[in-house]
């Protein structure tokens, strides 16, 4: 059994990894191009490469799937199953109609909700209380394809992107191992989505991750938790982009300041700079000052001063 592999992040390690492991028969691995990193914008190789090249595994990198060349690469494989797990790019006609027994993708999210590149992120910027992977045929929509099987997870209070990306990827692995058998032998069987309850998780923006005092203290606390660790929610303060990384969880019954405007800070101190939002307080934790590391409140607060009555806000520079 022929299988190309298509994945990027961290997310799609564990489900690599299984395909060796139970022993399948991986002749190729595509991913992403490697790309610049960090300040020092080093060329970094994506997490799935590394794991590849441990396995000693061929590795593709187009730049466009879409391109008559990344077809032909990955057609001389002879696929007779591709497997995908958050690669990063639509596969064109010609990639979904190479193997004998189909596209398969595994998706963090329960469609079909939450269709998209960022199905994770969103649902818990978007309060959701469970979410968890959903196996399935790829189609030319936009993961719209017919469902093979799924696993439900709880998302808690405490979860972030980061721990909820780790949860999915190992649960999602473990759904690909115990549904690979059906998929081989031809009876798996799958299920329509339904497109009227379908909802959209697009890659988030510049916008996505701008803080708006004037929502409640919970939506801004899931907003920062879903963007925890990888991109950071922000606010303004004095003209620069301050991070927020890390908050405490809400209390319902804390109203606030009585006239205080969305984003007054209220009270500044080594627990936490408690901020008035548009229903209920909001106590900030671990921030990132422009041009600053990460730190605790506490940290910042020996050699910054933040006044109560600060606003924070403006216009992104």
């Amino acid at each position: 059994m022929r299988i190309v592999f298509m994945g990027t992040p961290d997310f799609a390690v564990p489900s690599l990894r299984l395909l060796m492991e139970q022993g399948y028969e991986v002749v190729a691995v595509v991913t992403q191009p490697d790309r610049p990193k960090g300040r020092k914008r080093t060329l970094t190789p994506p997490p799935v490469k590394e794991a590849a090249l441990g396995y000693g595994l061929p590795v593709l990198q187009p730049e466009r799937m879409r391109s008559e060349e990344a077809v032909a690469a990955v057609a001389a494989y002879e696929p007779e199953l591709i497997v995908t797990a958050a690669y990063g790019q639509i596969l064109p006609k010609g990639v979904l109609e190479l193997p004998r027994l189909g596209c398969i993708n595994v998706h963090g999210s329960l469609l079909p909700k939450y269709r998209g590149g960022a199905p994770i992120q969103r649902s818990i910027m978007n309060g959701e209380k469970e979410t968890g992977v959903t196996i399935m045929y790829m189609a030319a929509g936009l993961d719209t394809g017919d469902m093979i099987s799924r696993i439900v997870l709880p998302i808690e209070d405490e979860d972030t992107s980061g721990t909820m990306f780790e949860k999915l990827s190992v649960a999602g692995a473990d759904l690909l191992g115990r549904t690979l058998p059906a998929i081989i032998a031809g009876e798996a069987e799958a299920e329509a989505q339904q497109d009227e309850l379908a909802t959209y998780a697009p890659n988030l923006t510049r916008e996505d991750e701008r803080i708006d005092w004037s929502r409640s203290a919970r939506q801004i606390y899931d907003q920062v938790r879903g963007l925890s660790p990888m991109a950071g929610a922000f606010t303004m303060l004095q003209g620069e982009v301050f991070k927020v990384w890390t908050c405490a969880k809400p209390d319902n019954g804390s109203a606030g300041s009585n006239g205080a405007a969305a984003g007054t800070v209220l009270v500044a101190s080594d627990k936490g700079i408690t901020v008035q939002t548009g229903s209920g307080v909001l106590l900030l934790q671990n921030i990132q000052p422009s041009g600053k590391r990460v730190m605790a409140v506490s940290e910042w607060l020996k050699g910054s001063k933040l006044e109560a009555g600060t606003v924070f806000g403006g216009e992104a520079q």
